[in-house]
């Protein structure tokens, strides 16, 4: 992204200062592994990419904050005691909600000038809201004084701002990958206790590549709820043989000693795609350290396999995607990530074998469902930042 130009766009639309403003980056992320585990309390394999919002910033010494995005035609001009008031289902909501938190830690906001730009793909399913709430939150922490606030507290902040004041009940693996997230690694995270640590994710001749299906995601939402609600059944009859509150404290061995406790077949499969997901991770996350990608690769796969048979979040399309992926020789690993549904895939492709695996993967998607899937190369990167 060209910062001259955005400085430019920014003055055009602000007009000239002596102060200059500074210029925040939060990036979007990709789940490598890890799926459906998140609200469970379960491990989470995600790392931050090089797509993501920045966001220039001025103090503009008025008792308004100005919000215009490059990407977007709505644009807010809002009094500050009318910060903590929704703005229908516009894209300002999320550093809105950001204001919203701040207000609530008794950090007053002043009147800003703020443009964002963001280059993560539209509806790839790599976290743009979360992107914008963390640069939103790491930027207003500077420039507010609020230094005591920890990337952790923000990230926090962040997850709090989307599902108190957007309204999407989210876990906390986006805001944490897009906050936490650092240059060629992983990040392993519990989502329970948030204890988390990096993962080497050295990829040796190897490229993430993610492939957007394009499939419109009209039941993900009510999906979504409706496994919330089976694992809740799940762990409602497994308490009756041990004490637990959430999938997440079940290991993989134990489960299968206690699975029969679960009477219904489809919410035994429920439970079983969550708790050998949560191995699957361990496993994954053993591989990266030993530099182990083929293994990784592997995990990946079977990873792809629970989603469809077990969790059924997948869908033609995906299983389409993935499958054809897996017929290309250099690809090690693919698999859907995210809610499911529609969305994307994630794969790694030998990266002298892009090029075709993007030509014969894209044709053979095309011809059989109908859709022209979107490519895009991921690299694992820096978090929440300032670019000076």
């Amino acid at each position: 992204m060209n910062i001259s130009e955005l400085q430019r766009l920014f003055r055009e639309r602000f007009g000239s200062s002596d102060d200059n403003p500074r210029c925040f980056f939060g990036p979007g992320r990709v789940n490598l592994i890890g799926e459906h585990t998140d609200y469970n309390g379960g491990f989470v394999l995600p790392c931050a990419l090089q797509y993501g919002t920045y966001l220039l910033i001025r103090r503009n010494h008025t008792d308004r904050v100005r919000l215009v995005s490059v990407n977007m035609d709505y644009q807010a001009d809002i009094p500050l005691q009318e910060l903590g008031n929704k703005v229908g289902k516009e894209w300002v909501n999320y550093p809105l909600g950001v204001f919203d938190q701040f207000r609530q830690l008794n950090i007053a906001a002043t009147g800003f000038d703020m443009l964002y730009s963001g280059d993560i793909p539209n509806s790839a399913g790599l976290s743009s809201s979360a992107s914008i709430e963390m640069v939103t939150a790491y930027a207003l922490s500077k420039l507010l004084g609020a230094d005591h606030l920890t990337m952790i507290d923000l990230v926090k902040l962040s997850q709090r701002a989307e599902n108190a004041f957007v309204g999407v009940n989210c876990g906390i693996m986006d805001q944490f990958a897009v906050g936490m997230g650092a240059k060629d690694h992983a990040l392993f995270l519990n989502c329970h206790t948030l204890e988390y640590k990096l993962v080497p994710l050295e990829l040796n001749g190897f490229r993430l590549v993610i492939a957007n299906t394009n499939k419109k995601r009209g039941l993900a939402d009510s999906k979504y709820n409706e496994r919330v609600a089976e694992c809740m059944v799940a762990v409602e009859a497994l308490s009756r043989t041990m004490e637990l509150t959430r999938l997440g404290e079940v290991g993989f061995m134990q489960f299968y000693k206690i699975q029969d406790v679960i009477d219904d077949d489809l919410i035994r499969r429920r439970a079983r795609h969550v708790i050998s997901e949560d191995q699957r991770v361990l496993n994954s996350v053993s591989s990266l350290m030993k530099g182990d990608l083929s293994g990784f690769g592997a995990l990946m796969n079977a990873s792809h396999e629970s989603l469809r048979d077990n969790y059924e979040v997948t869908g033609f399309e995906l299983d389409t995607l993935v499958a054809e992926a897996q017929k290309v020789n250099g690809v090690i690993g693919s698999r859907m990530t995210g809610a499911g549904f529609g969305g994307c895939t994630v794969s790694l492709v030998r990266s002298d074998r892009i090029d075709h695996f993007i030509k014969t993967v894209g044709e053979a998607y095309f011809e059989k469902t109908g859709l022209k899937a979107d490519f895009y190369l991921g690299e694992p990167a820096e978090g929440t930042r300032e670019i000076i």
